[in-house]
Parts: structure tokens; sequence; C-alpha cells
């Protein structure tokens, strides 16, 4: 194996166990902690037994999954947020040890075929950034397409609920356990956060910034606009179910409209990648100067930078806002 190789192997395998063995929880956090514990251990009123509560949820929710590799993911919670919105029990730390192991494989592969040292380890550091983050994309947004397309039904079975006599809470959960798949899961969450103290509007809400869908988003203001004004939430109800169907109808059509002109991108862009692959497994010294003098790899990423430019034009044109 060459040198190059077990230099960059070994400084990955050295990298992480450095972050293993000396990262850890802040001693500040952990004091914080301490005294907000106290705290909460002789608190008095109603409201702060309660807020006692929702934080020893949030935080034995948050220790389970917490390692001391997240501790140096920059913006955080907010990739906290991005992975509970996939619906799986990924964790940050795992995420940033999926990314390393691909830095590693991928700038270990291009040097075992010879390529210079730096182009190895750009192309590494951006499939690390890069794959992680587009499969978590890719999953949240298959998530919200499957909570769209069940959640009028969903609001078809509070309004028969509601129609029947039951009250709102008992219409959530009802919806929680004949739903499966993401709508169950998200109105599941609802109701535990009301049975924990929080009011139905923070508990939608807060749902609602998870799942950063513009039909959940309609759904909170209606019902918010009925708690202060009143009148016939399920006719409201019904009404926007309808609403939100017409919507998924528009969005289908668009969709179908738009297919040939995204097939003619899909193959305009695939088709470079395509015929330097077929070209490289027949002869690869043809193509092998693309990995080792300077002019052609500056000029194979220039290319890529115009094509990545001509996609994002392109993926603009095609797209529409209902």
């Amino acid at each position: 194996m060459d040198l190059s190789v077990i230099l960059i192997i070994g400084g990955a395998f050295l990298a992480f166990t450095m972050l293993v063995l000396f990262s850890g929880p802040s001693m500040g956090k952990a004091k914080t902690r301490r005294l907000a514990m106290v705290k909460d251990r002789h608190a008095a009123s109603t409201e702060a037994v309660v807020a006692a509560q929702m934080r020893k949820t949030i935080q034995s929710g948050s220790n389970r999954g917490s390692q001391s590799l997240s501790s140096f993911m920059p913006r955080r919670e907010e990739m906290e947020k991005r992975l509970r919105r996939t619906g799986k029990t990924w964790t940050v730390s795992q995420y940033m040890m999926a990314s390393m192991a691909l830095f590693v494989v991928v700038a270990g592969l291009l040097l075992l075929i010879r390529s210079p040292f730096p182009l190895a380890a750009l192309i590494g550091v951006i499939a690390a950034l890069g794959l992680p983050y587009f499969v978590v994309n890719r999953l949240i947004k298959k998530r919200v397409a499957k909570f769209n397309t069940r959640f009028p039904d969903a609001i078809d079975l509070l309004v028969r609920g509601l129609k029947s006599g039951l009250p709102v809470t008992e219409t959530f959960q009802v919806v929680s356990q004949e739903l499966p798949g993401p709508v169950g899961e998200e109105f599941k969450g609802v109701v535990e956060r009301i049975r924990i103290g929080n009011t139905m509007e923070a508990a939608l809400q807060e749902s609602a910034e998870m799942l950063g869908t513009p039909e959940f988003q309609f759904f909170c203001i209606t019902i918010a606009i009925q708690r202060e004004t009143g009148g016939n939430l399920a006719e409201t109800l019904a009404n926007l179910s309808d609403v939100l169907r017409k919507r998924a109808q528009m969005k289908l059509k668009i969709r179908a409209m738009s297919s040939e002109a995204k097939a003619s991108a899909y193959i305009v862009g695939a088709l470079p990648f395509f015929v330097f692959g077929i070209v490289y497994s027949m002869n690869p010294e043809y193509l092998h100067g693309f990995f080792v003098e300077e002019r052609l790899i500056i000029t194979g990423l220039g290319g890529l930078v115009w094509m990545s430019l001509g996609a994002f034009i392109m993926s603009r044109m095609i797209s529409f806002e209902i």
C-alpha cells in the first residue's frame, strides 16, 4: 500500500481517537444542569413543576442520543432538528462518524489510483460533507411527502370525531392510533406534549416547526383562529381538507407538465459522467491525466463548477411554488 494512503488513514484514525478520548460534556453545562435540578426539586408552583417535568423529559431524550463527538458539531441544534425530521433514531455523533468514514474511504480510493494528495483530500471533504447532507435531505423530503399525502385523511378523521362529539384532544389521540407513518407519529407527539402541560397551540406549533410544511401550518392557524373566535370547527376542517387535496392535485399536475424538462436535464447532466466512466473503463491511460496533471485537474474542476451552476439554474426554472 502506498505511504500516502497509510498516512491519511492513520491520521483520520488518530483524529477520531482523540475526539473520542478528549471530548466530553462541558463542565459549565453540567453545573447549570445540576443547579436547575436542585431548583426544580424545591419548586412550589404548579407551573414550575410542569416546566421542570418538561425539561427532564427533553433532557432525557437528548442524553440518550448525545455522545462526545456531537460537541464538536457547529450548529448542533440545527443538525439535531434535521435528524429528527427524518424520522430515524440517528444521532449527531453517528452522523459525524459516517462523514469521517466516508472521507477516509473516498480519499483512500483516490490515493490508491495515484491521485495527488490535495485532489484526494478535496474530493474526500466534498464527499464527506455533501453525501450525508444529501441523504438526510432526501429522507426529510420523503417523510414530508408521505405526511402530506395522508394528512387530508387525518383531517377527515378529525372531522368525523368532532361530529360524533369527541373533544379535539381525543380526536388527536384517535388519529395517532389509526393512521400509521409520519402522520400518526406527529399527532402522537402533539398528544404527549399536551399531556405534560403544553398548550394545544404550542404543541401544534412545535410539530409545524419540525415538519416545515405549509399544509400543517394551515392546520395550526385554523385551530388557533377557531379557539379564539369560535365557530364550527368540523366544517372549517372539512373545507381545509378539500383545499389541501386540490393543492396536492395541482402539485401532481405541475410535476407531470415539467417531467419532460426534468428528464432532459437529468440526461444532459449525467451524460458527461457516463461517457467519462465508459472511456476510463476501456482505456484508463487516456484519461489518467485528469488525476495527476494540474492543468487537467483545474479544467475538470472548472467544468464541474459550470455544470453545477447549469443544474442549479435548470432546477430553479422547473421549481414552482403553490
